[in-house]
């Protein structure tokens, strides 16, 4: 018979010594001391004094801030920057639309497509859009008479108005660039479901149209809405064309009040009005798409802000405990 050994250390004389409660002791507060980053602050400070400076500058310089004031909001500047938008957004929509086109076209098997879509891109990008605007503006030099048999035929002056002009000068200067946004986006799409199509005996078209293009356009979207900003600011150059958007309507009105600098500043700030709606729009429309490809949509300004607020409300008036 096994005897029972005493596991208590120092043998079975050892008495256990009973265990006291101890009082707890709270901890003493940690008092946090911030880093100080003195080059933030003189950095901060030079910018500043920077800013206050091209201020002072401005503020000195001969220019009739009354006249900026009255003209912001004048009849012909407001139907000018209707007419800069409404030009953008033809030009962007029918880019758009042509660049889907050139695309497909760009990836087809076909070569002669391939080919064409190619050389058409090619051309528009390698050309300024400035003179692809004074080509459609001149065509009528080498065209005088525009004849489609049996269909139409008129004056080429007639048909080139400079909203023509501007129209097709802008839109197919884009749908070179959107084409090869778009085929960036379609290339993104994982061959498999390319197949998979096939498999479930669809055809090339219907799996382009339902399933390849719905999910490239998470990669189609941001650079687009890019591509629309830039073209507010692009259709300044239809100025050449005589149409009349918002930079010739103002540099009209400077000519004749001799308030050239001041209306140019007027041009300047609805350019930015404009730029700055949408790229609002544009940043909530790549979160929206962006919700296929992120497990958490990234805070908004409102909601940082909020946020922002929430933490400096909250924040104890002490140290930091431990």
């Amino acid at each position: 018979m096994t005897d029972k050994f005493d596991k208590v250390p120092g043998g079975p004389s050892v008495a256990a010594a009973p265990v006291s409660k101890a009082t707890t002791v709270a901890p003493e507060t940690i008092k946090a001391i911030p880093v100080r980053h003195y080059g933030r602050w003189i950095s901060g400070v030079v910018v500043l004094a920077l800013l206050a400076a091209l201020a002072y500058a401005f503020s000195q310089g001969d220019i009739q801030w009354q006249a900026v004031q009255d003209k912001l909001f004048d009849d012909t500047v407001l139907a000018g920057a209707g007419r800069t938008l409404m030009i953008s957004v033809l030009a962007m929509v029918l880019g758009v639309i042509l660049g889907v086109v050139l695309a497909v076209m760009r990836l087809s098997r076909n070569p002669v497509t391939s080919w064409v879509a190619w050389l058409y891109i090619w051309f528009f990008r390698g050309t300024p859009v400035y003179v692809q605007l004074l080509l459609w503006f001149n065509l009528a030099l080498i065209f005088p008479v525009l004849n489609i048999p049996f269909i139409y035929k008129d004056e080429m002056t007639d048909v080139m108005t400079p909203f023509m002009c501007a129209l097709l000068g802008l839109a197919l200067n884009e749908a070179a660039y959107m084409a090869e946004i778009v085929r960036a986006g379609i290339q993104s799409v994982d061959e498999g479901q390319t197949e998979a199509s096939h498999a479930l005996g669809m055809t090339q078209a219907k799996t382009m149209r339902r399933v390849v293009l719905p999910q490239a356009l998470r990669v189609i979207i941001p650079p687009t809405g890019n591509e629309f900003i830039n073209m507010l600011k692009t259709s300044s150059l239809v100025y050449a064309v005589t149409y009349n958007e918002l930079l010739r309507s103002t540099s009209q009105i400077g000519s004749t009040s001799y308030a050239v600098m001041e209306m140019l500043f007027v041009a300047s700030i609805w350019y930015i009005v404009m730029t700055s709606v949408f790229s609002v729009g544009q940043y909530y429309l790549e979160r929206r798409y962006a919700r296929g490809s992120l497990r958490s949509l990234p805070l908004t300004p409102f909601q940082r802000a909020k946020v922002a607020l929430t933490s400096f409300s909250n924040r104890p008036s002490g140290g930091v405990s431990a």
